[in-house]
């Protein structure tokens, strides 16, 4: 019986160190596998990230706005005095040259005054001659008596007595009157040159108004619309008359006008002479162009800035009243470092991005933003050229944080502001 009892408690004496021998590497192993798993975890990432690499590259603002081209020059050309049309050289389209005639006048009234004119001047020039002939013959007849009148003094003064006080008198009364002759003829000789003068200035004058019969082109340019026909009285384009109608237009077609409004916010980027790229959609064609004048004031009612563009028009491609739109560079910088505009965190009042140190883990880091465009931003400091910035998606990303990054092609947007 006793042997029997010992067996039985040394079998459960066995069982129990079994137990607690299996227990033992249960726990060793549990303990072993929950290190193991730990540090895979805290070693390797578990977020990718798209990234973009600071380089270097130009920048610039620009801004679009939409007009309308104009002639340089545009006139009515009216007749500087009254008569009928009695030809006409040009028509709609007609291009001319500056000088060139575009149509003549009659005017009766001019032609009689100039025949007039030229009557005067003849009998001008021959009341001249007439004085002159006057004039020459008082100068001989003064040249005889005061010779006449020089041999008698001298005759009385140096042998008294052979000439008569009397007779040397009256020589002298005839050369004091001949000389008074003289100075007549002189005078009327100059009243006569004075007549023609101004007898010549009269038909100067009037040949100066009847030269307007010719209607001529100030400029070269193209005739945009014709108001006159042969045979119209068309009158004087000077005063107050309502009556008066011009008799072609005439526009400048190679050179236009673009005159654009700046709005208040870009004044200060506008420059003379600064290039624009002129865009017309209906010929699909872009013209160069630049600032030619500005106003140099903005206005109150619109808070813009009357600013005109000069452009060239050679070929005569474009025509007045066509729409364009002009792309005005406001600022632009060359080899300067950007980044994405997509990679900015902007909070607190401060300017961030997210960068992935060469050991893969992210630092939030504060940078300075200069020029910025719709798709990149100059970086004044904090960021080195060829670091990776993290670009989109940034709002669960924590500084310190072990990420994988991709680089990715990013997305570029057109820079030009439209108005």
């Amino acid at each position: 019986m006793n042997r029997r009892g010992s067996g039985s408690g040394s079998t459960r004496k066995r069982l129990l160190a079994a137990v607690v021998a299996v227990l033992g590497v249960a726990v060793t192993l549990s303990s072993c596998s929950g290190g193991d798993g730990s540090k895979v975890e805290a070693d390797s990432p578990s977020t990718t990230v798209a990234v973009t690499r600071v380089v270097n590259r130009s920048l610039g603002r620009q801004i679009t706005l939409s007009s309308e081209l104009v002639p340089f020059e545009e006139i009515d050309v009216y007749a500087k005095e009254s008569g009928y049309v009695k030809q006409l050289f040009v028509d709609y389209g007609t291009h001319v040259k500056a000088g060139q005639v575009m149509a003549t006048l009659e005017i009766p009234e001019l032609e009689a005054q100039l025949q007039v004119d030229k009557a005067d001047i003849k009998n001008a020039n021959d009341e001249v001659t007439r004085a002159q002939h006057e004039l020459a013959r008082y100068q001989a007849m003064y040249q005889a008596l005061h010779l006449e009148y020089t041999r008698l003094d001298g005759v009385f003064e140096s042998q008294p007595g052979i000439v008569a006080q009397q007779e040397v008198d009256d020589a002298q009364g005839k050369d004091l009157a001949a000389a008074s002759q003289v100075d007549a003829g002189q005078a009327a000789l100059e009243a006569a040159q004075s007549q023609l003068t101004a007898a010549q200035a009269r038909l100067i004058h009037d040949q100066s108004l009847y030269d307007y019969s010719k209607i001529t082109a100030p400029f070269a340019g193209v005739v945009t619309d014709r108001y006159a026909n042969l045979g119209t009285l068309v009158q004087a384009g000077v005063g107050t008359s309502t009556q008066a109608i011009p008799i072609v237009r005439l526009s400048q077609d190679d050179l236009f006008r673009l005159v654009i409004p700046v709005p208040e916010s870009y004044v200060r980027f506008i420059r003379v002479g600064d290039p624009v790229d002129v865009r017309v959609p209906s010929l699909n064609r872009t013209f160069p162009g630049k600032v030619a004048r500005f106003s140099v004031d903005v206005r109150v009612d619109t808070r813009t800035m009357h600013t005109e563009v000069d452009v060239r028009n050679p070929n005569r491609v474009l025509v007045p009243g066509l729409y364009a739109e002009a792309t005005l560079t406001l600022e632009h910088r060359s080899d300067i470092p950007t980044v994405p505009v997509q990679a900015l965190n902007h909070e607190g009042g401060k300017t961030t991005v997210f960068v992935v140190d060469p050991d893969g883990r992210l630092q939030n880091r504060t940078v300075e933003i200069g020029l910025t465009t719709s798709s990149y931003a100059e970086v004044v400091s904090g960021l080195k050229d060829g670091e990776e910035v993290v670009v989109g998606g940034t709002s669960g990303l924590r500084d310190g944080e072990r990420v994988q990054a991709k680089v990715v092609k990013v997305l570029e947007y057109h820079d030009a502001d439209s108005q």
